[in-house]
């Protein structure tokens, strides 16, 4: 098992969109995050254009921002479902793996290992998708073990420019 710890005000967040223009959303939230909220972006991951999982819907842009905030765990996690909704995201009960406008999962935060009240950390399928892997080793820096992970899972998708 891969352990990451951060310093104990750190997080990081994975961010996906394949609806409307997801370089575009992506870029907006890297941008305006810390307007929104009580954080200070620390390290951003490269753009990455990956799979859809399930096949058959619109290829996904997907990165990972390291933050440090004044937020609890569950107050920053109810602080990115505001702005997925703020960007038109609509959780529907049942579709875990539907299209969206965008998607914000907290990966980690510090050393924080939780599950239950609706947040589970670290992220519990972070390290299971290279889609997550990749932007999270960007983030976080050199780690073997996560490097290693990444390359069991195929490598790391094609990272395309931020716009």
């Amino acid at each position: 098992m891969v352990r990451l710890v951060l310093e104990d005000d750190q997080a990081v967040v994975a961010l996906g969109a394949n609806l409307g223009d997801p370089r575009q959303t992506l870029a907006e939230v890297r941008r305006l995050l810390p307007a929104w909220l009580p954080c200070e972006l620390l390290a951003s991951s490269r753009l990455y254009d990956t799979d859809p999982e399930p096949p058959g819907q619109p290829r996904y842009a997907n990165a990972a921002l390291r933050v440090r905030t004044t937020l609890a765990p569950e107050a920053l996690l109810a602080a990115l479902l505001a702005l997925e909704a703020r960007f038109g995201r609509m959780r529907v009960e049942g579709e875990r793996h539907a299209p969206r406008t965008l998607d914000l999962d907290l990966v980690l935060y510090g050393a924080v290992e939780r599950d239950g009240g609706g947040l589970c950390l670290p992220h519990p399928r972070a390290l299971d998708r290279a889609f997550v892997v990749a932007p999270l080793l960007d983030v976080v820096g050199p780690h073997e073990a996560l490097a290693a992970r990444l390359a069991d899972l195929g490598g790391a998708p094609a990272v395309v420019p931020w716009p």
